[in-house]
């Protein structure tokens, strides 16, 4: 058994350093030598686990939409059952907050998240894992609008989709410059134009 958890341990610990080298030098930075370097480990050690970059890289992917996964499991759906006006805005938002670069951990997984997608345009191998985690992504903001009533759902998670995506590129490189507030601010508008001003026709407070 102690050898078993130390080679998970070393397989997070070589996930650790693939996410280190991503966020500081993006996917060209990003090889089994520096990694190794990075980890602490010979390259023998990190091939055990990944046989080249590729590997490593659907890896770290893979690791960012579990801890995601995991986050957005505290929210059950049950407990958006029945709210309106502000406490659903306010329910809604802490739910998509936890897909929003708003602290070091879920900044870094947005970063990999990001240097993922962008290689995924040109390495379809990539394409399968990103195509789940969109896929898994929409069907939770899909029906977490549909227990709040929302018309049409769907169509209304395809547009905040597309809100998060930008709230995330503008937050994670120098295309824009939001800071944690402005990106609370602008999700929460959004929100309310949809909980709020959406159903009673008046506009924001």
């Amino acid at each position: 058994m102690p050898a078993r958890i130390d080679l998970e341990q070393r397989r997070k610990d070589v996930i650790e350093a693939a996410f280190r080298l991503l966020t500081a030098e993006g996917i060209t930075g990003l090889s089994l030598r520096k990694v190794a370097a990075e980890s602490g480990l010979n390259i023998g050690s990190v091939r055990h686990y990944f046989d080249d970059h590729r590997n490593l890289l659907v890896a770290a992917v893979t690791e960012v939409g579990d801890r995601m996964g995991k986050r957005l499991t505290r929210y059950s759906a049950d407990t958006l059952v029945g709210l309106d006006g502000e406490p659903a805005v306010d329910a809604l938002q802490a739910l998509l907050e936890e897909l929003l670069p708003l602290d070091d951990e879920r900044r870094v997984e947005s970063i990999v998240l990001t240097e993922f997608i962008v290689a995924a345009r040109v390495n379809p191998i990539f394409r399968p894992v990103t195509e789940q985690m969109a896929a898994d992504m929409r069907q939770v903001i899909t029906h977490a609008l549909g227990v709040l009533d929302v018309p049409e759902p769907a169509e209304e998670a395809e547009r905040l989709i597309a809100i998060l995506g930008g709230l995330v590129l503008d937050a994670v490189t120098p295309h824009g410059s939001l800071d944690d507030e402005r990106i609370r601010r602008t999700l929460r508008a959004h929100l309310r134009s949809v909980l709020v001003t959406g159903r009673d026709g008046r506009p924001a407070a």
